[in-house]
């Protein structure tokens, strides 16, 4: 317990604190007396998952709180970590190969978990990683070894920038990209660097900020290898841009671009790869832009995609994400009976993470206009399934 009440007490400093609250602040959101809420941070008092429960929703913490208090979840995260640790003492060496070969292999690991792990499951694996790859900095290596390890944690920053842009916490979204950033800087490493951007472009585009995504989009497309994976995944977001923008031309422009580059790519090992484009995505991209721009061939397109990706087994969030194409689709060619029905499947499959909720938002906000019977069933669905949404 001793162990669970540190982590809670950490935890709930660093979400304070990151949340730019008070303690007074915080009390007022709890319902909780300010100093029992500083011996909780302090670790003079023991929490219990009521109090967690109620500090979760006051701090719109998705659970993270009572997770705490969880015994771990047997991942073998910990394990990993002491199995790294003891391979570095056996080695007798400040930082061995064979550390970072397995810090590498174990970035690329948790890349090709993120498209089925809940992102505040993956969260803290990554955290601990990180943390990990910061007790090595300062340890004595070579300059290949040095530049190894800032290489994996910018990766490993990228990570976790992107499962803060999942959950909707911005400002650790910001701070992570820019630490990721900076160590792709340092090393040289554009193929990180043009990742930056684009995943800095999604995060805009999901806000609203379309132009600004375009610009983000079309400077990661400039700064990106040739043959990496970013100048696809940077091309195909720009073509996102444009379609919210409403320039068609463009759109089919970005379009076309992507499928020229899909047509001489060959597919990676390991296509579940977060940073590895697949050229399968093509057509799942093209269905999403379509959608988003309006376009006639957008439901003949969404139906293929999401027919593949059922005939493959996919990953359900790619499902979901199909359907919600689909949905806005249907709508635009005036069936919003079927984009109910699409809708509530992507709904109730629990697959769509928070950064991803507005598109299911736009699906329900359009079939509500239609003013058919299946809206108010479709908008109580979506309540009871609307992810808890972090600051």
């Amino acid at each position: 317990m001793a162990d669970a009440a540190a982590r809670f007490a950490q935890e709930l400093r660093r979400l304070r604190m990151e949340r730019g609250l008070s303690y007074r602040a915080l009390a007022e959101l709890a319902t909780q007396g300010k100093s029992y809420l500083a011996e909780l941070e302090n670790g003079t008092r023991p929490p219990n998952p009521a109090v967690a429960a109620n500090l979760d929703r006051a701090l719109r913490a998705g659970g993270r709180l009572v997770a705490t208090l969880r015994p771990p979840a047997g991942d073998g995260t910990d394990a990993e970590i002491e199995a790294l640790e003891l391979s570095r003492r056996i080695t007798a060496s400040d930082v061995s190969g064979e550390t970072l070969d397995r810090l590498e292999h174990a970035a690329d690991r948790m890349a090709m978990a993120y498209a089925t792990t809940p992102p505040v499951q993956l969260l803290p694996r990554v955290r601990r990683h990180l943390d990990y790859v910061g007790s090595l900095v300062d340890a004595r290596k070579t300059l290949i070894q040095q530049r190894r390890l800032l290489v994996v944690g910018g990766w490993l920053s990228l990570l976790r920038a992107t499962l803060h842009i999942d959950l909707q916490q911005g400002a650790a979204a910001d701070a992570y990209l820019r630490t990721a950033a900076e160590l792709a800087e340092q090393t040289g490493q554009q193929e990180i660097a043009a990742w930056c951007l684009e995943t800095k472009a999604w995060h805009v585009l999901t806000s609203g900020d379309f132009p600004q995504a375009l610009r983000l989009s079309q400077h990661a497309r400039a700064i990106a290898p040739s043959g990496g994976s970013a100048i696809v995944q940077a091309t195909a977001q720009e073509g996102r841009a444009w379609a919210r923008i409403g320039d068609g031309p463009e759109t089919s422009r970005a379009l076309n671009r992507v499928e020229q580059m899909a047509e001489h790519r060959t597919p990676p090992e390991h296509p579940e790869h977060h940073y590895q484009y697949d050229p399968h995505k093509a057509h799942s991209y093209a269905a999403t832009t379509l959608a988003w721009a309006g376009d006639p061939a957008a439901e003949t397109v969404a139906r293929e995609v999401i027919a593949e990706l059922q005939a493959e087994g996919a990953r359900q969030r790619r499902v979901a994400s199909a359907r919600l194409d689909l949905g806005l689709a249907l709508l635009a060619a005036e069936k919003p009976d079927e984009a109910a029905a699409e809708a509530q499947q992507a709904i109730a499959s629990g697959r769509i993470v928070p950064s991803n909720w507005w598109r299911a938002a736009e699906v329900v906000s359009g079939v509500r206009r239609a003013g058919i019977p299946e809206a108010d069933d479709l908008r109580e669905l979506a309540r009871v399934h609307r992810p808890e949404l972090t600051a």
